[in-house]
């Protein structure tokens, strides 16, 4: 699927950086490099000081004791990312962290995402870890010597949902995992994923990238439905100025989230321009 350039979209850095694998022979440069990787993905761009570095598993790294895999796993298991990404976030949002960071992409589904919280309820925040790194998955995609990549964003072999979720999870390469989202720590995929819904994918410097879905059911449904073999659209809108509550600025952003059918759209068009509003994304409602 083509959907523009990665420049536009927020996945530039993923696009423009190759995989870095550790072969025989490797400089001292080239395995510091690799950690650096590896830190970087793992703990989603978050800073590390150089005392919170792992100099244990470092030192094992650079001297070929540990694979890349398992300095993956030493850095996923430590305190440093489980402080970070397991017990000071939401089950859910710590359990789509976890296929960011480790597999490079965002849950196929809610099916996947209860098979990894049942791990965690029936066995533990190591073994849930273990079950990303030890699965067919990152073996046949990473192997023991390749530094996990962002990957999903160029969709081969995904639905749209899957497509767009990975662009909710990982957009924003510059900034962490939990400063790059208004969601910050909260979930950002959960009810997404429970209803199968489709998210914006638009540039990050535009207008339509400060959607986000509403809580609740906050869909608004214009018209009776589709017409004969016509189709119901849903459209994503951001842009609209909030009313002045408690001397809030009346340039706060809000969203919404409109069921039209095609007949109607170019009708809907006019009025959210008119009203101000920027459409973020329209998709088909199956």
């Amino acid at each position: 699927m083509a959907f523009g350039p990665a420049s536009r979209l927020g996945v530039s850095l993923f696009d423009e950086t190759p995989p870095l694998e550790r072969v025989p022979g490797s400089s001292a440069d080239e395995l510091e490099t690799m950690i650096r990787a590896v830190y970087r993905q793992v703990l989603g761009n978050a800073y590390v000081m150089e005392s919170e570095r792992l100099a244990v598993p470092e030192s094992q790294f650079k001297q070929g004791d540990l694979s890349v895999r398992e300095f993956v796993r030493a850095v996923a298991k430590s305190d440093l990312y489980r402080s970070r990404f397991f017990e000071n976030v939401p089950r859910y949002r710590a359990i789509e962290l976890n296929f960011r960071h480790l597999l490079g992409r965002a849950p196929d589904g809610y099916e996947e995402m209860k098979q990894h919280s049942a791990i965690l309820d029936t066995q533990g925040f190591e073994a849930e870890i273990d079950s990303y790194l030890d699965g067919d998955e990152y073996q046949n995609r990473y192997g023991e010597n390749i530094v996990p990549y962002i990957h999903g964003y160029k969709s081969q072999g995904k639905t749209m949902v899957q497509f767009t979720h990975t662009f909710e999870l990982v957009r924003g390469a510059s900034s962490s995992s939990l400063k790059g989202n208004l969601a910050g720590k909260s979930p950002r995929l959960n009810a997404l994923v429970i209803q199968a819904t489709p998210t914006a994918v638009v540039s990050p410097g535009s207008s339509g990238a400060t959607f986000r879905t509403p809580p609740g059911v906050a869909r608004t449904r214009l018209g009776v439905g589709a017409s004969e073999g016509g189709k119901v659209y849903r459209i994503e809108v951001t842009g609209y100025r909030s009313n002045t509550v408690n001397n809030i600025s009346k340039f706060r952003r809000s969203n919404q989230v409109y069921l039209v059918p095609y007949e109607k759209l170019s009708q809907e068009y006019q009025r959210i321009h008119r009203q101000g509003g920027v459409i973020a994304s329209i998709t088909p409602i199956d």
